[in-house]
């Protein structure tokens, strides 16, 4: 027998049917895909379909449908139980299903000739939606071409997804790829082979990352699959998502509110002055109040609702939502909103695997058992527990950052300026971001400012040594410096990625000195921001900044020192 032949023994259990169709599809997908394949059905302890050629005593046996540890005397004892794939997941899907069986002997981007390429869907989001998601989708797109494949990307960006999948599409799918620094809604997925990772290698290792995608997919787990595919599937969950995750997929929700509210307020200030909320009845203080009142008093609840609903999925979003308003009417802000959302998260999802229901009530369980237990123990938590130490320490952090002066507020700006620089767009990026985005819910403005300033300095301080320095650069690279000026002005610091990404050594040093130096000399001279994002262009609204000279002040000096250090690292390109 040849060596490259796979030999399955499927087993039907009690019913043979199941068995015996499973058997089909594998043998269509393998005429597809110009695999040798040798298939025996089994069921209730009988052979229902025999191997045509007996394997060999080198070859391989693959068991389905067996349970771990269990012998049955009538199967090989060299045989292999599989129980990442079972009959479920071949029915739904026989071409991944044999993918993965085969264990990557069938290499992609060399299906056999003349059959049609196989469809890959996947989704890219990151928390802000801006340049993560589009460069993931990128990578994602000429990483397929390059390996044969076809694909669809939906790009769930700051304003919704973009070229949504479809039914058909996601139905024709042989692998479900999400690239995504955020929790995505897999419930249209129930069935497929999915694999969820961060946008980072979409972005720098696209090929490497679809052949580990259909080496390591699992089938997304609903009511009709089998409890080893659900428990396949939260394992897979669990090891890939984390705190930093649940906790961006929340700021990813807010951001929309935060910069909806900032520039109502701004604008309101904008029409009637820095009074503007006393002026009832005018319509600068209907803008202030839509800002305020609405926007504003929405920020806390959906980031824990959010937070909540990365962790226990729909269930989740109402207790976590209670327990952000709860967190506000406590004065524990964003910090008592964080610790809400996780505390509705975490006790939801443990109650959905606690509680065990009889088929015909399961409905009950998302739509009413796990939103009202999880709200009471959640509100009862935050109410008794940890509320008011939440809301102390808030106090506590607002205190001693409104009283910084000096020394120790320049340190706070280098610190979240150099943090926008380190990785452009990453966690440590991020981090920075999100702490400086939930003071503005308790009006300390400052920090805004400075992370705002560190993360516009990079791409602005590399367009602009690509127009003085230019025998520093590609041209490549010096095309690329266009785009990076108005991404800089814009406040998109992963304008400056391409550039890191060739020479990390001594670009990512250059710029970091370049933003702390923004973000301290913005703290320096007390320059507040109300916006979290737009960059420069939210400067020319009145109310939206103060001490706007100082501002740009910081941001030209930062740019500057980028741009020289670049120049001193950064040889010719002659002498590299």
């Amino acid at each position: 027998m040849e060596k490259d032949t796979l030999f399955l023994i499927v087993n039907g259990g009690a019913s043979a049917p199941r068995g015996i169709l499973a058997a089909e599809a594998l043998r269509d997908a393998a005429e597809r895909l110009g695999r040798k394949l040798e298939i025996e059905v089994r069921a209730n302890g009988a052979t229902l379909i025999a191997f045509d050629t007996p394997p060999g005593p080198d070859d391989r046996i693959l068991l389905i449908g067996g349970k771990a540890g269990e012998k049955d005397s009538s199967v090989p004892e060299r045989a292999e139980t599989i129980p990442v794939v079972d009959i479920g997941s071949i029915l739904t899907n026989p071409t991944g299903a044999l993918e993965l069986l085969s264990g990557g002997a069938v290499t992609p981007g060399a299906p056999a000739g003349g059959t049609k390429k196989e469809l890959i869907v996947a989704i890219t989001s990151c928390p802000t939606g801006i340049a993560h998601t589009f460069m993931a989708a990128e990578g994602l797109e000429q990483a397929a071409k390059a390996l044969g494949y076809d694909i669809r990307v939906e790009t769930q960006g700051s304003v919704g997804a973009g070229t949504p999948l479809t039914p058909e599409e996601i139905s024709r799918a042989a692998l479900v790829l999400i690239a995504a620094d955020k929790e995505v809604e897999r419930s249209r997925f129930v069935g497929k082979r999915v694999f969820a990772t961060a946008t980072k290698p979409a972005i720098t290792a696209g090929e490497a990352l679809i052949r580990q995608a259909f080496s390591e997919a699992t089938v997304q787990a609903g009511d009709t699959q089998k409890a080893s595919s659900e428990a396949a599937a939260s394992q897979t969950s669990q090891k890939r998502a984390g705190p930093y995750k649940h906790l961006m997929t929340g700021v990813s929700f807010m951001l929309p509110f935060v910069v909806a509210g900032g520039l109502l307020i701004a604008l309101g200030f904008a029409f009637g002055g820095i009074y503007a909320k006393d002026h009832v009845g005018t319509f600068a203080h209907a803008l202030f109040t839509i800002g305020a009142t609405g926007a504003f008093t929405l920020i806390v609840p959906v980031l824990a609702g959010y937070i909540a609903y990365s962790i226990a999925d729909r269930p989740g979003i109402a207790p976590g939502m209670v327990g952000g308003v709860l967190a506000a009417n406590l004065n524990a802000g964003f910090l008592g909103g964080i610790v809400a959302g996780f505390i509705a998260g975490y006790v939801t999802d443990l109650l959905n695997r606690a509680i065990r229901l009889p088929k015909n009530l399961a409905g009950l369980k998302p739509v009413l058992i796990l939103p009202l237990l999880g709200t009471l123990i959640t509100g009862l938590l935050m109410q008794y527990a940890v509320g008011a130490p939440v809301a102390r320490a808030l106090q506590a952090l607002t205190d001693w950052l409104q009283g910084m002066q000096g020394a120790s507020s320049v340190l706070l700006g280098l610190l979240l300026g150099g943090m926008m620089a380190i990785d452009m767009g990453g966690p440590i990026n991020k981090a920075s971001y999100a702490f400086a985005t939930g003071l503005i819910t308790s009006e300390i403005y400052g920090p805004m400012a400075a992370a705002m300033a560190g993360g516009m300095t990079p791409p602005l301080a590399l367009a602009l040594a690509c127009r003085l320095f230019k025998n520093r650069f590609t041209p490549e690279e010096l095309e690329a410096g266009n785009a990076a000026a108005v991404l800089g002005l814009a406040f998109v610091t992963e304008g400056a990625i391409p550039f890191a990404a060739r020479d990390p050594l001594r670009v990512i040093p250059a710029l970091a000195v370049g933003s702390a130096l923004a973000g301290a000399i913005s703290m320096l001279v007390g320059a507040e921001l109300k916006v979290p994002h737009g960059g420069v262009f939210v400067l020319t609204i009145p109310g939206a900044a103060t001490h706007l000279l100082g501002y740009l002040t910081a941001l030209v000096l930062g740019t500057i020192v980028s741009t020289l250090l670049l120049a001193v690292l950064k040889k010719p390109l002659k002498e590299v």
